[in-house]
C-alpha cells in the first residue's frame, strides 16, 4: 500500500522517493539509485532529474504532511496507544499488545524487540522507526485487520519527526530518571522532549501520568489521568510481592500478576489503565492479568537447579536498582552480575551504575556492551572511577564473562546478566558481532551436561 519511500534500496516501479538530509547521510545521493529501482517521482530540495520532480524547501516537514494526506484514512480507524518514558516503554507496549490479543482484540506492537502481530514479523532497527518506515507498519497491521497498535515512543524518535503527524489515542508516561542526557544535556529538556507525545494525543484521546514521578508535571497537557502510589485517579494500595508474583490492588481491581518486582506493579497497572479506558470489564481484566508474561529480555528466568539467572535489558541506574530491588525480596544466597556500559554514550551514569551494583553484588563481572566507536578499557576506566571496593572482575569477552559467573552458582544463587536483554548482537565500531545473552546461557547449560 505505500508507495512513499525515503530508502532508495525499499523503492519499488512506480514509487515516490523522498530525499531527506540526514546527520551522516544525505538522501539527495541517492537518487539516482532510487530512480534506476523504478521511482517515477522525486521529491528533493534541490536538482532536476529525469522522472517527475517536485522540489520542496523541507524535505522532512514535507513527507509528514504528504504522509498524512496520503494514509491519515487508514490510521483514523486504528488505536494508537504510545508509551514513553526512560524504563518500562517494552514492558508495558508489549503487554498491552498481549492483553488485547488475549482478549480477541487483534493489537499490533512496535518497538525495541521487533515488530509483532500474531508473533513476531521482523527486528527493527531503531526504538522508533523513520517516519516512513513507520508508515509502512501501521498500514501492514491495518491490512492484515489490526485496528489497535501498541507503540514505544523514544524522545530521541520525537526529537527527530519520527511522529510528525501521527496522532494518538492514547499516551503513557512510565517515569524518567537520567538517560541520553549527551543528547538532551539536561533533564528538562529530557522530560519536554518526551512530553511531546503528549501534545500529539487527539482531543477526545487521554494521557496518563506517573504521579510518583518528579517530573510528571511536564506531563500534564490536554486531557489526562493521573496513576501511582501518590494521590491519583488510579491508586495502588495493598502492594504484596514475592518471588512468584505480585497482588495488589487499585480502585476496585483486585490483581493478581506473575510478573515480580515493584516496577512490574507499575506497568501491569498501565495495562488495566488501557483495558478498563477501552470498556473491557472488571473480570476479564482480571482474569488476563493473571496471565500477563514478560517480552524477550525483560526479566526473562532460566532456572539451572536451585540456581535462577536472569536476563534484563536494564541499561540506565534506575532500571538496573528496580531488578536489585526485585531479586532482594526473593529468597536467595549469593548475588552475581554481569554488565558494562555503552560505548559513545553518556558517561556520567557509568560509576553511578557500577557502585550500585558493587553494593549488592556477591561479585561483578565487568563485560562489554556495544561499544560503538569507544574502547573496552576507557569505559572500564570510567565504570570505575572512586571505587574502593573490591569483589569484581574485569572480563572483556562477555561470553567468558557469563560462562565463569554461572561456573560460581551453587544453591539459591541469583545471576544478572544486564544490558543487552533480547539483543542478537554486540556493536563494535561499524561491525554487528552475533551475541545473545540467553542464548550463551543455554549453550553453556548444555555444554556442562
Amino acid at each position: 500500500m505505500l508507495k512513499i519511500k525515503t530508502d532508495s534500496r525499499k523503492v519499488k516501479p512506480n514509487d515516490t522517493f523522498v530525499a531527506l538530509r540526514g546527520i551522516s547521510s544525505d538522501g539527495h545521493d541517492y537518487i539516482e539509485s532510487a530512480i534506476n529501482n523504478g521511482a517515477t517521482t522525486i521529491i528533493a530540495e534541490e536538482g532536476d532529474y529525469s522522472v517527475n520532480t517536485i522540489l520542496v524547501p523541507d524535505t522532512r516537514k514535507h513527507l509528514g504532511t504528504l504522509l498524512e494526506s496520503e494514509y491519515k484514512k487508514y490510521l483514523d480507524e486504528m488505536t494508537l496507544i504510545g508509551v514513553t518514558g526512560t524504563n518500562g516503554k517494552t514492558t508495558v507496549s508489549f503487554l498491552i499488545h498481549e492483553a488485547l490479543s488475549s482478549l480477541n482484540t487483534p493489537c499490533a506492537y512496535i518497538g525495541t524487540i521487533g515488530f509483532y502481530l500474531d508473533g513476531k514479523v521482523t527486528s527493527l532497527e531503531n526504538t522508533s522507526p523513520d517516519l516512513c518506515d513507520l508508515y509502512e507498519l501501521l498500514l501492514m497491521s491495518y491490512e492484515k485487520g489490526y485496528r489497535h497498535v501498541a507503540l514505544e515512543v523514544s524522545s530521541q524518535g520525537l526529537s527527530y519527526g519520527r511522529f510528525d503527524n501521527i496522532e494518538f489515542d492514547y499516551a503513557i508516561f512510565t517515569n524518567l530518571t537520567p538517560d541520553h542526557l549527551d543528547y538532551h544535556i539536561t533533564m528538562e529538556n529530557y522530560a519536554d522532549a518526551k512530553a511531546q507525545l503528549f501534545r500529539q494525543v487527539k482531543e477526545n484521546g487521554a494521557g496518563f501520568i506517573n504521579v510518583d514521578s518528579e517530573y510528571n508535571e511536564y506531563f500534564k497537557i490536554g486531557n489526562y489521568i493521573t496513576y501511582g502510589l501518590g494521590e491519583s485517579d488510579y491508586q495502588l494500595s495493598d502492594i504484596n510481592l514475592s518471588s512468584s508474583g505480585s497482588r495488589f490492588k487499585v480502585n476496585d481491581f483486585n490483581i493478581e500478576t506473575p510478573l515480580i518486582g515493584k516496577f512490574n506493579i507499575y506497568n501491569t497497572l498501565c495495562v488495566i489503565m488501557i483495558l478498563d479506558k477501552l470498556k473491557y470489564t472488571k473480570e476479564q481484566i482480571e482474569e488476563v492479568t493473571l496471565k500477563l508474561k514478560n517480552p524477550d529480555g525483560r526479566m526473562d528466568i532460566v532456572k539451572d537447579k536451585t540456581n535462577v539467572i536472569i536476563i534484563d535489558y536494564a541499561h540506565t541506574a534506575d532500571a538496573m536498582k528496580n531488578i536489585y530491588e526485585a531479586v532482594l525480596e526473593t529468597e536467595h544466597n549469593n548475588i552475581y552480575v554481569v554488565f558494562g556500559c555503552t560505548g559513545s554514550r553518556d558517561r556520567t551514569k557509568r560509576p553511578i551504575m557500577m557502585q550500585l551494583t558493587l553494593d549488592v553484588a556477591t561479585h561483578v563481572f565487568v563485560t562489554s556492551d556495544d561499544l560503538h566507536e569507544e574502547e573496552f578499557e576507557d569505559i572500564v576506566s570510567d565504570m570505575l572511577e572512586g571505587n574502593k571496593k573490591q569483589h569484581y572482575t574485569v572480563e572483556k569477552d562477555r561470553g567468558t564473562a557469563i560462562k565463569k559467573a554461572v561456573a560460581m552458582l551453587k544453591e539459591k544463587d541469583i545471576l544478572l546478566i544486564l544490558g543487552k536483554g533480547h539483543e542478537e548482537h554486540i556493536i563494535v565500531f561499524d561491525k554487528k558481532i552475533p551475541f545473545n545473552d540467553k542464548k550463551e546461557v543455554m549453550r553453556i547449560l548444555e555444554d556442562r551436561k
